[in-house]
Protein backbone atom coordinates (compact mmCIF):
# COMPACT_ATOMS: atom_id res chain seq x y z
CA UNK A 1 0.00 0.00 0.00
CA UNK A 2 1.33 3.46 -0.87
CA UNK A 3 1.37 5.46 2.38
CA UNK A 4 1.68 8.72 0.46
CA UNK A 5 -1.84 8.37 -0.90
CA UNK A 6 -4.40 9.85 1.45
CA UNK A 7 -7.45 7.65 1.64
CA UNK A 8 -10.61 8.08 3.61
CA UNK A 9 -10.60 5.82 6.64
CA UNK A 10 -12.43 2.59 6.18
CA UNK A 11 -14.05 0.79 9.05
CA UNK A 12 -14.61 -2.88 9.53
CA UNK A 13 -17.24 -4.17 11.83
CA UNK A 14 -15.90 -6.51 14.46
CA UNK A 15 -16.94 -10.10 14.10
CA UNK A 16 -17.08 -12.32 17.14
CA UNK A 17 -16.30 -15.98 17.68
CA UNK A 18 -18.54 -18.49 19.40
CA UNK A 19 -16.88 -17.60 22.73
CA UNK A 20 -17.99 -13.96 22.41
CA UNK A 21 -14.46 -12.61 21.91
CA UNK A 22 -13.51 -10.58 18.84
CA UNK A 23 -12.13 -12.71 16.01
CA UNK A 24 -8.49 -11.64 15.47
CA UNK A 25 -8.34 -13.27 12.03
CA UNK A 26 -10.80 -10.75 10.62
CA UNK A 27 -7.93 -8.26 10.36
CA UNK A 28 -5.88 -10.52 8.10
CA UNK A 29 -8.68 -10.99 5.59
CA UNK A 30 -9.69 -7.36 5.06
CA UNK A 31 -6.92 -5.25 3.58
CA UNK A 32 -9.01 -2.10 3.76
CA UNK A 33 -9.72 -2.59 7.46
CA UNK A 34 -8.58 0.40 9.49
CA UNK A 35 -7.77 -1.77 12.52
CA UNK A 36 -5.27 -3.78 10.51
CA UNK A 37 -3.66 -0.63 9.15
CA UNK A 38 -3.30 0.87 12.61
CA UNK A 39 -1.87 -2.34 14.06
CA UNK A 40 0.63 -2.55 11.19
CA UNK A 41 1.74 0.99 11.94
CA UNK A 42 2.03 0.99 15.71
CA UNK A 43 3.45 -2.52 15.99
CA UNK A 44 6.48 -1.99 13.77
CA UNK A 45 9.81 -1.88 15.59
CA UNK A 46 10.71 1.72 14.72
CA UNK A 47 7.34 3.09 15.87
CA UNK A 48 7.55 1.16 19.13
CA UNK A 49 11.02 2.54 19.83
CA UNK A 50 10.05 6.13 18.99
CA UNK A 51 6.97 5.95 21.22
CA UNK A 52 9.01 4.43 24.06
CA UNK A 53 11.70 7.12 23.80
CA UNK A 54 9.22 9.99 23.75
CA UNK A 55 7.55 8.94 26.99
CA UNK A 56 7.17 12.15 29.04
CA UNK A 57 9.92 13.99 27.17
CA UNK A 58 10.57 16.05 24.08
CA UNK A 59 13.37 15.02 21.74
CA UNK A 60 14.93 16.46 18.62
CA UNK A 61 15.35 14.36 15.46
CA UNK A 62 19.10 13.96 16.02
CA UNK A 63 18.53 12.81 19.60
CA UNK A 64 16.04 10.18 18.43
CA UNK A 65 18.42 9.01 15.69
CA UNK A 66 21.26 8.72 18.18
CA UNK A 67 19.12 6.69 20.60
CA UNK A 68 17.67 4.24 18.05
CA UNK A 69 20.40 1.86 16.99
CA UNK A 70 20.22 0.87 13.34
CA UNK A 71 17.52 3.27 12.11
CA UNK A 72 18.35 5.20 8.95
CA UNK A 73 17.61 8.89 8.65
CA UNK A 74 15.02 8.16 5.97
CA UNK A 75 13.29 5.43 8.02
CA UNK A 76 13.14 7.66 11.10
CA UNK A 77 11.70 10.49 9.00
CA UNK A 78 9.03 8.19 7.52
CA UNK A 79 8.19 6.75 10.94
CA UNK A 80 7.84 10.17 12.56
CA UNK A 81 5.63 11.44 9.71
CA UNK A 82 3.36 8.40 9.98
CA UNK A 83 3.08 8.74 13.75
CA UNK A 84 2.34 12.44 13.37
CA UNK A 85 -0.32 11.72 10.74
CA UNK A 86 -1.93 9.19 13.07
CA UNK A 87 -2.05 11.77 15.87
CA UNK A 88 0.41 9.94 18.11
CA UNK A 89 3.35 12.35 17.83
CA UNK A 90 3.40 16.14 17.78
CA UNK A 91 6.07 17.89 15.70
CA UNK A 92 7.05 21.43 16.69
CA UNK A 93 9.23 23.62 14.48
CA UNK A 94 10.86 26.53 16.30
CA UNK A 95 11.51 29.59 14.08
CA UNK A 96 15.24 29.89 14.70
CA UNK A 97 18.24 29.55 12.42
CA UNK A 98 18.90 26.73 11.87
CA UNK A 99 15.33 25.51 12.48
CA UNK A 100 14.90 23.43 15.62
CA UNK A 101 12.38 20.59 15.32
CA UNK A 102 11.14 18.72 18.37
CA UNK A 103 8.92 15.68 18.78
CA UNK A 104 6.71 14.63 21.68
CA UNK A 105 3.87 12.22 22.29
CA UNK A 106 0.35 13.55 22.03
CA UNK A 107 -2.12 12.53 24.76
CA UNK A 108 -3.27 9.75 22.39
CA UNK A 109 0.34 8.62 21.93
CA UNK A 110 0.74 8.58 25.70
CA UNK A 111 -2.11 6.10 26.01
CA UNK A 112 -0.36 3.85 23.50
CA UNK A 113 2.85 4.08 25.51
CA UNK A 114 0.97 2.61 28.49
CA UNK A 115 0.03 -0.38 26.35
CA UNK A 116 3.60 -0.76 25.07
CA UNK A 117 4.89 -0.65 28.64
CA UNK A 118 2.57 -3.58 29.48
CA UNK A 119 3.93 -5.53 26.50
CA UNK A 120 7.53 -4.85 27.55
CA UNK A 121 6.76 -5.91 31.13
CA UNK A 122 5.22 -9.16 29.85
CA UNK A 123 8.27 -9.75 27.65
CA UNK A 124 10.66 -9.20 30.54
CA UNK A 125 8.68 -11.57 32.77
CA UNK A 126 8.63 -14.36 30.16
CA UNK A 127 11.92 -13.92 28.30
CA UNK A 128 13.53 -16.96 29.96
CA UNK A 129 10.56 -19.18 29.07
CA UNK A 130 10.68 -17.96 25.48
CA UNK A 131 14.44 -18.53 25.28
CA UNK A 132 13.96 -22.09 26.58
CA UNK A 133 11.17 -22.76 24.09
CA UNK A 134 13.36 -21.48 21.25
CA UNK A 135 16.24 -23.73 22.30
CA UNK A 136 13.91 -26.73 22.49
CA UNK A 137 12.44 -25.94 19.08
CA UNK A 138 15.87 -25.41 17.49
CA UNK A 139 17.11 -28.70 18.96
CA UNK A 140 14.11 -30.57 17.48
CA UNK A 141 14.68 -28.94 14.08
CA UNK A 142 18.40 -29.76 14.17
CA UNK A 143 17.59 -33.41 14.98
CA UNK A 144 15.35 -33.61 11.90
CA UNK A 145 18.04 -32.42 9.51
Amino acid sequence: MDDSAIKAPSHCAASYGSDGDPDPFQWDTREDCEVRQILDRVADKWSLLVIALLDRRVLRFTELKREIDGVSQRMLTVTLRQLERDGLVKRTVHPVVPPRVEYELTPLGGTLHTTIRSLVTWTEQHQNEIAAAREEYDAKEAALT
